[in-house]
This record gives structure tokens, sequence and C-alpha cells, in this order.
């Protein structure tokens, strides 16, 4: 069986529920993509990853691939309209049929504007539903750069929620813990205001739609899930 036709097998006694099309918003460091896969796994539905359908498009040669590759190589970023086209295809796929969970987009308001209306148009998909993670700055922070990682056994340790036993060193290999160069402060609050920038048209248009709804990030991986799944109850059954 293919990872495909693995998806689109329902995984649990939520089979019957139809979870339509999600978007799960978060900030870096809220556990978006945990709890993505978590989804997947549970509906038996795909995760739909803008960055995974470029990716495709340029390594297959597709037309639409051809063209942001060409884009790419100019230094120059794929345009909305490339972006939606690639989308719309990967929306044709018998997969997508029951529903699927969008990772990084809609990314801003006209990206929005534009899926709801292609969704609209369709006639028989549901309308996007969108769930936010949200979890405190401070904690955010901590996640992030206190985040260490062995380079030998790849084990990630935090040194405010999850310290090795010596500081600076692998419980497991003693080797010397290393941060990745994206973890700092300074990365971090940019990322955050750019997130910040982008997200909050987005989620204003869903809000206004009565299609949205926040759940506490702060809690154990089985308590956000168990959040994330009566959020996108409740707003199903409105």
């Amino acid at each position: 069986m293919t990872n495909s036709e693995a998806n689109s097998q329902p995984a649990s006694a939520d089979s019957n529920f139809l979870p339509g099309p999600v978007l799960l918003l978060g900030a870096p460091g809220v556990g978006k993509g945990t709890q993505a896969q978590l989804l997947v796994s549970t509906f038996g539905i795909p995760q739909i990853s803008t960055g995974d359908i470029l990716r495709s498009n340029i390594a297959q040669g597709t037309a639409l691939g051809k063209s942001a590759k060409s884009l790419m190589d100019q230094g120059q970023l794929v345009s909305d309209d490339l972006v939606n086209q690639m989308v719309a295809d990967r929306l044709t796929q018998p997969d997508t049929t029951r529903g699927y969970i969008l990772d990084g987009f809609p990314r801003t308001l006209n990206q929005a504007t534009w899926v709801d209306s292609h969704l609209a148009a369709n006639g028989t998909t549901l309308p996007i539903v969108a769930i936010s993670i949200l979890v405190d700055y401070d904690v955010l922070l901590h996640r992030i750069t206190g985040r260490r990682i062995c380079p030998v056994c790849k084990t990630i340790y935090n040194v405010f929620s999850n310290p090795p036993k010596t500081p600076d060193l692998c419980d497991n290999e003693g080797a010397a813990l290393t941060q990745r160069p994206d973890d700092t402060e300074a990365v971090f609050t940019e990322r955050m205001r750019t997130f910040n920038a982008q997200t909050a048209p987005v989620v204003e248009h869903y809000r206004n739609q009565g299609r949205f709804q926040e759940v506490d990030g702060d809690q154990s991986v089985e308590s956000v899930t168990t959040a994330i799944q009566q959020a996108l109850k409740t707003l199903r059954n409105q």
C-alpha cells in the first residue's frame, strides 16, 4: 500500500467524522507539526504542505514546477498565483476527499480569500475551518532558545524544561551539545514578528466568518490533541 493509500484510510473510531479542510495555525515552537501528524493519523487524511507541493512540482518537471524554478533561480519569490495553481492541482487528488490538513497555506489574506472562493466554486467541498494553537511568548522563547542537540545520537534536550544531567553534555554519548544557528532569541523574535504580521489578517478573516477557534497549546501533547479535535467537531457541527 502506498503512503497516499494509507493516508486515505481512516485510522480510528473517528473514521465516521468528516473533518474537511483544516487550517492549523501556530507560531514557531507551538508543536503544530506534531499535532498535524496526529490529526493525519486519527482521521486518515493527508497533510498538504505548500513546500512539499513546490518541491514535488520542481522534481517532476511540471509546467508549474518549471515556472517556479525559473523564478527561484533568479532569486525571486514564487508568486501567490503560481502557488494557488499548485494547491488547486493538489486538491484534485483522491486522498483529499474526506479532508486535509493545510500546512503553510493560506499564509496571507489574499491566499485565504482565493482558497475560500476556489472551494466554494467546487460546490461539494466543506469550507475551511481554522484552529490556532496558542502558547505564551516567553514559553515559546524558552522552547526555542533552550533547545540543544547531541551531534552524535541526535537526542534533543532543553536547558529549561529537559536539561541533560551534566550541563552541555549528552547523557548518552557525553558529547558536547550543539545549538542550531536559528535557535537564537534574535532569530526567534524576527520569526514571531513575521508570523504575527502575516497571520493576523488570516485569523481575522476566519474569525469574522465564525470558522475559527483557539486552543491552549501549553498542555501535554495529548491534551492539546483532544482540544483540537473538540474544536474541530464544534466548528463542523455549528
